[in-house]
């Protein structure tokens, strides 16, 4: 069973039908959609501020939401997938977000729809990625228009895939 504690009189709470590993550690005031999960040595970590994360948001292996005390919670929409030990600190996501394997997304940035944040890019304090394009690099930069084949094949797709993935594990149990 996951790790879900209570820090300063605020529990986690979830939505239907999530999946949580069994070592995955959710802390503090977070608040969880409907059909989210998150995998294995991911950390959600709501203690110094707020962490409110939509429906259908996966958070993947290794993988840490945080926030800045007392300046920037985390909110994160729907249909996002957070990477393989990606980073994501007191910022702003919007729907249909991907933030690839590694990626770090600091305090104060705002994410749009229709973004891919692509694997090792960091997204500097306080940016803003404009809905609808590729963003890479270190600082992160606009690299082009994100193709609507590329973003069903690829943010749709995952999103779609880590609802089925989770269903496994809930079959197993």
């Amino acid at each position: 069973m996951a790790l879900i504690k209570s820090v300063r009189g605020k529990t986690p709470q979830f939505g239907h039908n999530c999946f949580l590993a069994e070592n995955a550690t959710i802390v503090g005031d977070v608040i969880m959609g409907d059909e989210c999960s998150v995998w294995f040595q991911a950390v959600v970590r709501g203690d110094v501020h707020w962490i409110r994360i939509g429906n259908r948001v996966n958070i993947q292996d290794g993988a840490v939401i945080h926030g800045t005390y007392q300046r920037a919670p985390t909110t994160i929409g729907n249909d996002v997938s957070i990477g393989h030990r990606a980073i994501v600190h007191g910022c702003t996501l919007h729907d249909r977000v991907l933030v690839g394997m590694g990626a770090i997304v600091m305090d104060g940035a705002v994410v749009e729809e229709h973004v891919l944040i692509a694997a090792g890019a960091v997204v500097l304090e306080g940016m803003h990625l404009e809905r609808g394009h590729i963003y890479a690099g270190m600082p992160a930069r606009k690299i082009k228009p994100l193709p609507e084949h590329t973003f069903k094949d690829t943010i749709e797709r995952i999103a779609r895939n880590y609802l089925m993935y989770a269903g496994w594990f809930e079959a197993d149990r």
